[in-house]
């Protein structure tokens, strides 16, 4: 891990200082992190959607066959690509109204560093509990938000009066691209790819030493 990637967590405020730094030194530097993150989500939800599955009704565990796994897996991480693509070019395109001249690739650098606590919450893939996974979603959320807010100002060198608004704009426009580009991924692979699901039912051991009645022959 980065020493920035370590520093999100620990002092943010230096963390910013420090990726702007970076990013003015080189448009990319972004490019190595969202790459590489982006992987935890994919990685953890194919394991656990193959080895542990899910279970939706009692006594009843789904899974998916490698095949359909891995096409889900693929294209949760093109549209993790593509969601922070799509959210820097909002970011760039918002910019305007609030006095800051951003370069694009300094934009979707942003956004690729907001969504760290995103990225980390994938590990939750190697269980899929829905519970489970609600929990972790809305910390990184909150943490994300807390990123979004605190970093902007510093990032995009704006004055504190300004950046509240811009963050709020992003903010909205962020859970709009979210819902849209994940529900179309999820519609896309579920309708014209044809996903292979696997289903164990647990029988119930407790008639396991009962003999069931048989019936007679007929005719007879």
């Amino acid at each position: 891990m980065t020493p920035e990637f370590i520093s999100l967590f620990t002092r943010p405020d230096r963390a910013w200082e420090t990726i702007r730094q970076k990013e003015d030194a080189n448009s990319l530097h972004y490019l190595f992190h969202l790459l590489v993150l982006a992987l935890i989500p994919a990685v953890c939800l194919f394991i656990g959607v193959t080895v542990v599955g899910w279970s939706l009704v009692e006594d009843e565990r789904v899974r998916l066959d490698a095949g359909s796994a891995l096409q889900l897996c693929l294209l949760l991480y093109l549209t993790i690509i593509i969601g922070t693509l799509i959210m820097g070019a909002f970011v760039r395109w918002m910019a305007k109204a609030f006095e800051v001249r951003p370069s694009l690739n300094q934009c979707i650098g942003f956004v690729a560093y907001v969504i760290t606590p995103f990225l980390l919450a994938g590990i939750t893939g190697l269980y899929p509990n829905r519970w489970f996974a609600a929990i972790v979603l809305l910390l990184a959320g909150i943490y994300s938000t807390y990123l979004l807010f605190t970093g902007l100002p510093a990032f995009m060198r704006q004055r504190n009066s300004q950046s509240f608004l811009y963050a709020s704009s992003i903010w909205g426009v962020a859970l709009l691209v979210l819902v849209t580009v994940m529900v179309s991924m999820i519609l896309f692979w579920h309708l014209r790819l044809e996903p292979t699901y696997e289903r164990n039912t647990v029988e119930n051991q407790g008639y396991s030493t009962e003999e069931r009645p048989q019936e007679e022959p007929g005719g007879l």
